[in-house]
């Protein structure tokens, strides 16, 4: 299930939350709206935890985690440090890490198995990496994009990339993840996935200003439409995309 929603007036969900199969961190100080569709979703399965990084609320684009760990920039304060520590799960190990690029969530992007990385990340960040979440780790860059994070959402199910990414590189990406790589967008045509989308393996959240169609193609990858809506469900979505249009 792909569900829209906003934070205070942005559509850029993935700026504000971090989404992955055992933990959700949102942004502190979010308005109740924006926390509730979160704890709503996902509050019987895994935390979700308000927190700050760097005392800053953009905390999607500052940390980079899967279900084993999760990395913050050198930035984060001892207090948030400790606090998300006792809020994430015991088996969740939660490092801090010394790294030039410091916008990690931009950097890297990853699910349980494999991340891909900016190609410039230090050779000592990527072993971090490697042992904190548990992942292979792949140096590449999206449609010539380095910012892999920004360009790409990726899960345990399905990825979604650029959409001038060539068909050649969705190819190649598609057999290091070892799942269905494709083009999308966003927020009515935003390329910038990252900062629009937060996915896990069971459900994702995406701009208020994101269409229906934008929603088929996210929940067709990541393999989250329920299995009774495969009948009636794609001719529903061609009803609900031409409404769109008109609005």
């Amino acid at each position: 299930m792909a569900l829209r929603t906003r934070f205070e007036s942005s559509d850029d969900i993935g700026v504000f939350a971090k989404l992955t199969n055992s933990y959700c961190l949102v942004a502190l100080g979010a308005s109740a709206n924006f926390y509730s569709m979160f704890e709503q979703e996902l509050a019987e399965h895994i935390p979700v935890v308000p927190v700050s990084i760097a005392d800053t609320r953009v905390i999607g684009r500052m940390c980079v985690g899967n279900k084993k760990g999760l990395l913050l920039p050198a930035t984060t304060t001892d207090q948030e440090l400790q606090h998300i520590r006792n809020a994430l799960p015991d088996s969740v190990k939660v490092e801090r890490i010394e790294e030039r690029l410091s916008a990690l969530g931009n950097c890297i992007v990853c699910n349980d198995y494999v991340a891909l990385i900016h190609s410039e990340i230090d050779k000592e960040t990527e072993q971090i990496i490697r042992d904190t979440l548990g992942v292979e780790t792949f140096r590449t860059s999206i449609a010539g994009n380095a910012l892999v994070g920004s360009y790409a959402v990726l899960s345990n199910q399905g990825c979604v990339v650029h959409p001038k990414t060539p068909r050649k590189d969705m190819d190649e990406l598609s057999t290091l993840l070892q799942v269905p790589v494709v083009a999308g967008t966003v927020n009515r045509g935003c390329e910038v996935l990252g900062a629009g989308l937060v996915v896990n393996d069971w459900c994702a959240f995406c701009g208020l200003n994101t269409t229906s169609t934008e929603i088929s193609v996210i929940e067709n990858v990541f393999k989250l439409r329920q299995k009774q809506e495969q009948s009636g469900g794609i001719l529903q979505g061609i009803r609900d995309s031409i409404v769109d249009e008109l609005a």
